[in-house]
């Protein structure tokens, strides 16, 4: 077998063993297909390079193949003669990672089998799986392969709740030992072997110097390097960069928002406490005033987390929705409202944000509704960003009498569920709040919230970063009274639930800010959390009991029974106008919160600009990258100030005739290092106009004389000749190739590849060490 059959084949038993570690986050059958696929590459590169083709042609002729295997098994139906792929195949499989990432967004591991989750997992293990070929075959450097499948296992490491098993690292460490075994024995079938046999060695104890232990040392010396160096490095990592499991969610400081079906609760923790505060969407239409527009409601509650309780399967859109639940009166009486909603790319969600109790959308395909909830939901991984729609709800307005009188109800079983283990003291709380209500569950519920919002004496922060479980909650109830909107509609549902009102809890938007032409603007620190108790005869009823600091009106139908329907609880007229004030005495309103709103009940935002919303950022990206790509050109240039401002001596003759090697490299020419000066000098000639000839024999012969004349001067400056000599190569280039010398000199490369070999011949320092000590051992044992 040839050396490079060799390592190739060892390249895909690598990216295979690597690839095991996905095994907890994807399933179905992708690894199965992902090592078809690298065979299949790993086959072409194998039959091209014993064909002698050149080895810049073979990665494009694999990459051809892998894009057309990954269109025949995933895309088929976009190419063209069944066999072609097309520009609608590009399109296609755009979308289809698209829908891959925001399904990543959306589930826990392990994430579904579904085609595009795994169209995700092969294209990803197939592109390592070129790149390791690449490095290992054409480059020849095995030993940077590892960084591939270092990083194919921390990013599922890193993302996956719990970890990853332990055992689960082997695999690709053996697939690294595998390939640098591979390519030490192609080596050493050409060279032969480097430290064996040394002479002073015993023939019967030879050296310990085999591709595998070699490796085995490398390996360990790396392992501890990484183990040194990442624990200094995690730390200053922003949240995000690795990410908050793969339950949603993403990064909490870039541009946008999303909310997931896993947790929408923590999801819109993270918009409001660090996301940024771009447009959520905008709406023309609807109630005077603007309206609440709600994603989903949380009716389950465990005691650790409210979540979406398990739903059958949606009901397709197709005319008018259900009915409101509960509701029992005539729908054809009650007003309609139509709105026009316009959502940003920004908004990355499968709930489509909509008005309570929705009657219409005109959203159709693959958007689907719930009939308890008449949540709007994608029901093929589709996102609402970018989406435009329009809406019919009913404007329910029931009046506090209504709701007074409705009988007791139980929608389902979840809404009225009290965890067991709900401590006594808010048992015991809940009922002193609700005592003067008799009773009267309406009542109760109006007391709840007026002592949420002026009653309990609480604080609107949004530094509550403890979330809704039930410690949470006891804490916010009981003791430091200090939360925001996620905290106030949570602990009030669970009040609730507790004197016998069925209670969830929505998540959505506050109504925006009103602008021209009738047009509200929603931003993403304008997301919101609410109760809803229901009503026999009325369904769900949304109440306030956020503060006015946040929100500064309750609904009209909270008003109790007893008082004037005109009269709302906190009225627009009364919401106090001056920052930090309050018409609550009780309320303390903490001042300098970014996400307090003014008294209209929405959020205080700033316009800004194009750099403040997000050009920052986006110019920063790019100055980095640039910096990133100057990199070779700066080491290049100070490498070459240096040479050239030494004084006058050896080192200064040695470091000018470097120079005018790496020139030559980064300029394409054939320097060569086994050549003398002399030979090198007229080499040079051949390669230089007449009249700078004479420059570049002086400076070859001025070289000769330090290195092998004993009585040459030591002080001789060849600045001059260098100078010469390296402008008329430059002179004579092309232009195209003195613009890759200037941004991307090769003689940079070399120096990386010195760096690597120098690395090695360490290691190979340590490996014959490690052997006369143990020789030197075993001698004196045996002389004992």
């Amino acid at each position: 077998m040839t050396g490079h059959a060799r390592i190739s084949i060892a390249a895909w038993g690598a990216t295979v063993l690597g690839a095991l570690v996905l095994t907890p986050v994807f399933s179905g059958p992708f690894l199965f297909v992902s090592a078809l696929l690298c065979a299949a590459i790993t086959g072409i590169g194998v039959l091209l390079q014993n064909l002698r083709t050149p080895r810049v042609v073979v990665p494009l002729v694999q990459l051809v193949v892998l894009v057309e295997l990954l269109s025949l098994f995933f895309l088929q139906d976009t190419l063209k003669f069944g066999l072609i792929p097309v520009k609608a195949t590009a399109l296609e499989f755009n979308q289809q990672m698209v829908n891959a990432m925001d399904s990543i967004n959306r589930f826990s591991a392990p994430l579904p089998p579904d085609s595009h989750l795994t169209l995700f997992a092969v294209s990803v293990i197939s592109a390592t799986g070129l790149l390791i070929h690449v490095i290992a075959v054409q480059l020849r450097q095995a030993a940077w392969a590892g960084l591939l499948l270092l990083i194919m296992y921390t990013v599922p490491a890193a993302t996956v709740h719990g970890g990853l098993p332990a055992m689960l690292f082997i695999p690709p460490a053996l697939g690294y030992i595998l390939l640098l075994s591979a390519e030490g024995r192609s080596r050493l079938s050409r060279w032969g072997r480097r430290i064996s046999g040394v002479s002073h060695l015993d023939a019967a104890e030879p050296v310990e110097a085999s591709a595998l232990g070699q490796a085995g040392r490398r390996i360990g010396l790396s392992v501890v390097a990484l183990a040194a160096l990442l624990p200094a490095l995690l730390p200053a990592l922003p949240e995000g960069v690795i990410g908050n499991g793969l339950a949603g969610g993403g990064s909490g400081t870039g541009i946008g928002a999303s909310i997931s079906s896993t947790d929408p609760m923590l999801d819109m923790g993270k918009n409001l406490t660090r996301g940024d505060n771009v447009v959520a969407l905008t709406y023309k239409g609807g109630p005077n005033g603007g309206t609440y527009l709600r994603l989903t409601a949380l009716d389950l509650f465990d005691g650790n987390t409210w979540r979406i309780a398990p739903r059958p399967e949606g009901s397709k859109i197709d005319g008018d929705l259900t009915p409101p639940p509960g509701f029992i009166g005539d729908l054809n009486k009650v007003p309609q409202s139509k709105m026009e909603i316009d959502v940003s790319r920004s908004f990355r969600s499968q709930f489509a944000p909509v008005p309570y109790p929705l009657h219409s959308i005109s959203l159709k395909r693959d958007w689907r509704y719930d009939g308890s909830t008449l949540d709007v939901v994608s029901s093929g991984g589709q996102v609402v960003g970018g989406k435009k729609y329009n809406v019919t709800s009913y404007d329910l307005q029931p009046t506090p009498e209504q709701l007074a009188s409705s009988v007791n109800g139980r929608p389902d079983q979840y809404t009225s569920s009290v965890p067991t283990r709900t401590p006594t003291e808010i048992k015991t709380l809940t009922d002193q709040i609700t005592a003067s209500a008799k009773g009267n569950q309406f009542e109760a519920a109006v007391l709840l919230q007026q002592w949420f919002r002026s009653g309990g004496g609480f604080t609107y922060s949004t530094e509550n970063a403890r979330g809704s479980g039930m410690r949470a909650i006891s804490d916010f109830l009981l003791r430091n009274k200090t939360g925001y909107c996620e905290q106030f509609a949570t602990g009030m549902a669970l009040m609730a639930r507790i004197v016998g009102i069925p209670s969830r809890v929505g998540i959505g938007f506050l109504p925006g800010t009103a602008g021209k032409d009738g047009q509200y603007t929603v931003r993403m620190h304008d997301m919101h959390a609410w109760p809803e108790l229901y009503f026999q005869g009325t369904g769900w009823v949304r109440f306030e009991p956020t503060p006015s600091a946040r929100v500064a009106t309750t609904p009209n139908w909270t008003v109790p029974a007893s008082s004037d329907p005109t009269n709302p609880t906190t009225a627009p007229s009364t919401a106090p106008i001056t920052p930090g004030a309050t018409d609550d005495p009780e309320l303390n309103r903490p001042n300098g919160d970014r996400n307090l709103p003014t008294d209209t009940g929405v959020a205080v935002t700033g316009g800004g600009n194009w750099f403040t919303n997000g050009g920052g950022k986006l110019i920063g990206i790019a100055g980095g990258v640039l910096l990133l790509l100057c990199i070779p050109w700066l080491i290049r240039s100070l490498t070459r100030r240096r040479r050239f401002t030494r004084e006058p001596g050896r080192a200064s003759a040695e470091g000018l005739w470097a120079e005018i090697r790496d020139t030559s490299r980064d300029l394409g020419l054939d320097w060569s290092d086994i050549s003398t000066p002399r030979q090198t000098g007229e080499w040079l000639v051949s390669k230089l106009p007449a009249d700078t000839q004479p420059q570049a024999i002086r400076l070859a012969r001025g070289i000769e004389a330090l290195r092998y004349a004993g009585d040459a001067n030591p002080t001789v400056d060849l600045r001059t000749e260098a100078v010469a000599v390296r402008k008329a190569l430059w002179t004579q280039a092309p232009r195209l190739r003195r613009w890759r010398a200037r941004l991307l000199p090769p003689s940079w490369r070399w120096y990386l590849n010195r760096g690597s070999t120098e690395a090695s011949d360490l290691l190979d320092e340590f490996d014959l060490l490690l052997a006369r000590l143990r020789s030197l051992a075993l001698r004196r044992r045996h002389a004992g």
